[in-house]
């Protein structure tokens, strides 16, 4: 892609142009380094680029995630002329054939000739955490193009938190049914998200004694900032809370995108690659490798910063690496 190529996509925003790149950038294999690289030089050189905030959606499998979403981004599109929103939802894939059914899509409905919305299904490769091993390469790319990604975490358990390395805000989607106050106060999953959604409350008492139970076991759990999270009753049936919630996503979106401070999220964008690298660096080259990263080169952070870019720095650990072991 040229710049010129680069600056056009950034203004007219044609999605097969920006499924062609996110394709690319899905490429684990190295020699797709260098090209996203290129392609990563030339957004940021682009003053049309945007500075995108990722939203994580996690929760259990049946919460109404993917529908909930589709609501969201119709209620944000609505209400901003000008933004742009993507959905990256991770769906799981069979540990026996390999294979994924990558059926979020329709569930999250969206107005087909709305440009500026762009959906993407991703497999999650069996891998633990909720997210896929491309996940958090497309989202370099995406952050310069849209303004909200949604990024959808396959339905998890209590200990599947990588989403909190990765978005901005954390929102945890539950049902009214979900557990009681023991389940609630149990580590894991319920200690990382900035706002709570009980999905599916048109169950009204049982939404009542759920927002209850849930907010009694946030004060235990999290006491030094459980009156910072949350907590919003959803219906995706008959629409109640949803005007507030989207209206609560647009306020994260206004505080923490285009005109938020620079150095913060210069900041956070530093954090987001190390974490990952570091996840990269174990799943290609295994422990060895991963206590090389930290003792050999000083850390995932340093490293980054010493090879001038996150792609550099993946073809940069295999020559050094295998030059150690020699």
């Amino acid at each position: 892609m040229s710049a010129t190529n680069t600056a056009n996509l950034l203004e007219k925003l044609n999605r097969l142009g920006v499924a062609t790149l996110v394709s690319e950038f899905e490429d684990q294999r190295p020699s797709a380094r260098e090209r996203r690289a290129q392609v990563l030089e030339e957004l940021l050189a682009a003053a049309q680029r945007r500075r995108g905030v990722f939203i994580g959606i996690t929760g259990t499998p049946g919460a109404g995630k993917s529908t909930l979403l589709g609501e969201l981004a119709r209620r944000l599109l609505a209400g901003d002329p000008e933004l742009r929103v993507a959905v990256l939802a991770v769906d799981p894939s069979s540990h026996i054939s390999g294979g994924a059914l990558l059926g979020d899509r329709t569930r999250v409905r969206v107005d087909s000739s709305e440009q500026r919305f762009y959906f993407r299904s991703q497999a999650s490769q069996t891998q633990l955490g909720g997210l896929s091993p491309a996940t958090f390469d497309v989202c370099r790319l995406l952050q310069h193009l849209y303004d909200c990604i949604f990024v959808e975490t396959v339905g998890v358990g209590q200990s599947e938190v990588d989403i909190r390395f990765l978005a901005d805000r954390v929102c945890l989607v539950m049902t009214p049914l979900g557990g009681d106050e023991v389940q609630f106060l149990k580590a894991g999953v319920m200690e990382i998200p900035d706002t709570v959604v009980l999905n599916k409350s048109d169950a009204k008492q049982a939404a009542r004694k759920a927002y209850h139970a849930l907010k009694a076991s946030l004060q235990l759990a999290r006491p030094f900032d459980s009156e910072n999270v949350q907590i919003f009753r959803t219906s995706c049936t008959s629409g109640e809370g949803l005007d507030e919630l989207a209206q609560h996503v647009a306020q994260q979106l206004a505080a923490l995108g285009a005109g938020s401070d620079l150095q913060e999220a210069a900041q956070r964008t530093r954090d987001r690659e190390a974490y990952f690298y570091r996840c990269w660096v174990e799943r290609e080259w295994g422990r060895r490798g991963a206590r090389f990263l930290e003792d050999g080169l000083g850390g995932a952070a340093r490293f980054l910063e010493e090879s001038k870019g996150y792609d550099q720095a993946q073809t940069a650990f295999g020559e050094r690496f295998v030059a150690a072991l020699r």
